[in-house]
């Protein structure tokens, strides 16, 4: 039996996909038998109850008093161990330059060490500020004392292959392990109907959007979703999860033709997003780099089986194209995604038909069985 360390920066009740990624890892660790010990940042509420995972709370974001009993209950641990790191920079406190911790890392580097990158570094760019830069070349140094004190590499998305190789991960094994869905299929039809009454008339067409409205995503929604209702009125568009009421009062203070049409469901448990899910006739989800495998939002779109309209952009991985399980839109591009939702509002079948294929596809890639099979060395079954 071996017995996990997991590192990470966030883990329930704290929010956020780290947090859920973090806890979907752990407990399937737990339930194949091995030792789950979890290492997070202080939290001031209970963290949560799940059988043969240990959750302890440091006394700061991965400062030197952590560091310090990281270290002593390391020492006294036995044989077979292994350090998993959830690693993104700005996790780790310090203002995303907690260099103490990689180096705490890199000490540790003959030791069983396997880090997940979920994030690499704060990006490089002429056209940013110099403090920017800076963060951009910090964080750059920090990922590559992680990967060289790395003895296994895990990435989120297959572009960071080629940035950590250019950060001196070496000949150090780098494999992608997509991240699955942190939303359970709560199938319960009677829910998912009352809900979808409250809002749409017998005739209408819901749209659903679920994220955490990012800056950079809520800039497409205000682009899109105005002219998508517009032309036509028995549409309408709910925004799932904490953050979406903002956006809807901005959008409608904006455009106040959209009352009736655009609505909210605030912050909901696991249970009722996924009945919230099951109520819509199409996703719209927009990112600006598009849909790649790190967003669980998609994830959780593909595991319910909904028929997804997205972006495809320079983070998107070839398969999305070739996968028939979602529409893709040019970043930006307002009048192709209003024309693809008119076509889907119109083609039930074709609905129906992408609605399967994005249950298979979750299923064959997605499913946290294949991380767990992928961290434990096994074949899948």
């Amino acid at each position: 039996m071996i017995s996990w360390h997991i590192l990470t920066g966030e883990y329930p009740p704290q929010p956020g996909g780290v947090s859920d990624y973090t806890r979907l890892v752990a407990r399937g660790l737990a339930e194949a038998g091995d030792r789950v010990e979890v290492w997070s940042t202080p939290c001031g509420e209970a963290s949560p109850d799940d059988p043969g995972v240990s959750v302890h709370r440091l006394p700061d974001h991965f400062g030197p008093r952590s560091l310090k009993k990281l270290g002593e209950t390391l020492r006294g641990e036995p044989e077979p161990r292994r350090i998993l790191v959830q690693y993104v920079p700005h996790a780790f406190g310090w203002k995303a330059l907690n260099f103490p911790f990689c180096l705490w890392l890199w000490s540790r580097r003959r030791e069983s060490v396997w880090s997940f990158f979920h994030e690499v570094a704060f990006p490089l760019s002429r056209t940013q500020s110099l403090a920017h830069n800076l963060l951009g070349a910090g964080t750059r140094a920090m990922a590559s004392l992680v990967a060289r004190a790395s003895e296994r590499i895990f990435i989120s998305i297959p572009a960071w292959e080629e940035t950590l190789k250019s950060l001196g991960s070496g000949e150090r094994p780098v494999k992608w392990l997509p991240i699955p869905s942190n939303i359970p299929v709560n199938d319960d039809p009677d829910a998912a109907a009352t809900i979808r009454a409250r809002y749409a008339a017998q005739s209408g067409f819901v749209i659903g959007h679920f994220g955490t409205y990012g800056q950079h995503i809520v800039a497409l929604l205000k682009q899109a979703v105005p002219q998508v209702l517009a032309a036509d009125e028995r549409r309408l568009v709910i925004l799932l999860g904490r953050g979406g009421e903002v956006v809807q009062r901005e959008l409608i203070a904006l455009h106040p033709g959209l009352r009736g049409q655009l609505y909210a469901s605030g912050e909901l448990s696991a249970a009722e997003l996924s009945a919230h899910l099951q109520s819509v006739d199409l996703l719209l989800q927009l990112y600006p780099d598009g849909i790649s495998t790190r967003r669980t939002s998609a994830m959780a779109g593909l595991q319910h089986g909904l028929p997804i309209l997205t972006t495809g952009g320079n983070l998107t991985e070839s398969f999305w194209r070739q996968s028939a399980a979602v529409t893709l839109a040019p970043v930006g591009d307002v009048p192709f995604i209003e024309q693809a939702v008119q076509r889907l509002q119109e083609d039930g079948a074709e609905r129906a038909r992408m609605s399967a294929a994005a249950r298979a596809l979750y299923q064959e890639q997605f499913d946290v069985r294949h991380t767990i099979a992928a961290l434990r060395g096994e074949t899948g079954r």
